[in-house]
């Protein structure tokens, strides 16, 4: 049986739900957006109507408000956006348990088996989005199509509060046809490779050699081949295993650009900090560290390596990251924001093979130690205790475990 597969995108997410608890606002151009003060002010989402003037996402509020004078801008409230997240999340499963979320705002849902209960794919699709209509009172787009990369094309190909179908007989059709860049996972790097060397369209890609293809990207090259083709199998994830943890992180950007190696030093330390202590909160240590860094042209790089033990430990964590930056950074522009994640995820108390090239009691205390420097944390406050190294910048030695960055899932499990 043809898998039946959606995936809804609940239009401009934030400033729909800001319009809908603001009906005076409605008509009028809205965007939501970070902190001016704290430098992350830039356009998080915006409505149709501010969509009309320019208004982009990502670009910075002054930039809008040179596009719009009169764009209205709130701050985020993501309290309220996940709670609005979980009520579309408990309209999918009215319909399916097969749900698998992209971010906060889009969901894959497998509807398959559902098809003999409501109707087929374009009837559920229709009917959610009503349903998100009236109850939530914001719009959606969802695609229905046999694999997840199409139906996520067909909610992205018409907005707002449309259902596109895309099937074996009309993908090429409508889905060759788009820039190589709506592909999923077709960045900016991967995209300038391609048109380079005269891949515009999907369909360019989807007919292009394979085996040049991997010589070109690689591996990735392949994977892409396979998506553009519409072969895409990856199956949609079970609810039930949404909650797992993959790995914590933290990024932030900057109250100002970042200039030399002692800057990003600190603010490692700092990051490192809020992830070692989620981690320990959460009974895990991790094996592996990654390391995000954007410049002030936006241009960015992710980086990882393994680190010689699993840790939780602030240190080692830090120590890891910074080692990591030296070996990939070059200064060719200031740092903008930058980001530590810790994955590769065990228990806290899975037993491990002991080293000889490590001192284990050292290990141990220094754990115990944070431990410690936790407990006086919660009862005192985050800058109860301080590193001296962090002290050397106050306005880069932030709180980022009060400034969690919410990242959307991985398409691959």
């Amino acid at each position: 049986m043809e898998r039946v597969i959606l995936h809804s995108d609940l239009n401009s997410f934030y400033a729909s739900v800001e319009c809908m608890r603001n009906p005076e606002i409605r008509d009028k151009p809205v965007a939501v957006g970070g902190s001016v003060e704290q430098r992350h002010g830039i356009i998080l989402a915006k409505n149709l109507i501010a969509k009309g003037y320019g208004v982009k996402t990502g670009e910075a509020i002054w930039q809008a408000r040179q596009k719009c004078p009169d764009l209205i801008v709130l701050p985020p409230d993501y309290k309220t956006y996940l709670y609005f997240s979980s009520e579309a999340r408990r309209i999918y499963s009215c319909y399916t348990d097969l749900i698998e979320s992209f971010g906060i705002d889009e969901c894959w849902l497998d509807v398959t088996e559902s098809c003999k209960l409501f109707g087929d794919g374009e009837h559920i699709a229709d009917e959610i989005r009503e349903r998100i209509k009236k109850e939530l009172g914001i719009t959606s787009s969802i695609g229905v199509s046999y694999n997840k990369i199409f139906a996520k094309l067909g909610s992205d190909m018409k907005k707002p509060d449309a259902t596109t179908v895309i099937t074996k007989d009309n993908f090429k059709r409508r889905v060759w046809p788009l820039p190589v860049s709506d592909l999923l996972y077709v960045g900016r790097a991967t995209t300038k490779k391609l048109v380079n060397i005269g891949i515009y369209t999907i369909g360019d890609l989807a007919n292009l050699n394979l085996g040049f293809l991997k010589k070109l990207l690689g591996k990735w090259g392949e994977t892409l081949w396979i998506f553009a083709n519409g072969l895409d199998t990856v199956p949609v994830m079970k609810s039930d295993q949404q909650g797992t943890i993959k790995g914590i992180g933290n990024s932030l950007t900057t109250p100002r650009d970042l200039v030399n190696n002692e800057d990003v030093k600190l603010l490692l330390y700092v990051l490192s900090e809020s992830v070692s202590e989620r981690l320990r909160k959460y009974n895990f240590k991790g094996n592996t560290v990654q390391v995000y860094i954007r410049d002030n042209e936006l241009n960015s790089i992710d980086r990882q390596a393994k680190l010689n033990f699993s840790s939780c430990v602030t240190e080692d964590i830090a120590d890891k990251a910074y080692e990591i930056f030296l070996n990939s950074w070059k200064w060719e522009r200031p740092i903008r924001s930058i980001g530590v994640r810790v994955t590769d995820l065990i228990t806290a108390d899975t037993c491990v093979q002991l080293s000889l090239f490590y001192d284990e009691k050292r290990k141990i205390k220094k754990e115990q130690l944070e431990y410690s420097i936790d407990e006086i944390r919660r009862r005192f406050g985050h800058y109860s205790v301080q590193r001296a190294l962090v002290l050397k910048d106050r306005a880069l030695n932030a709180n980022p475990i009060e400034e969690n960055v919410i990242f959307p899932v991985s398409y691959f499990k």
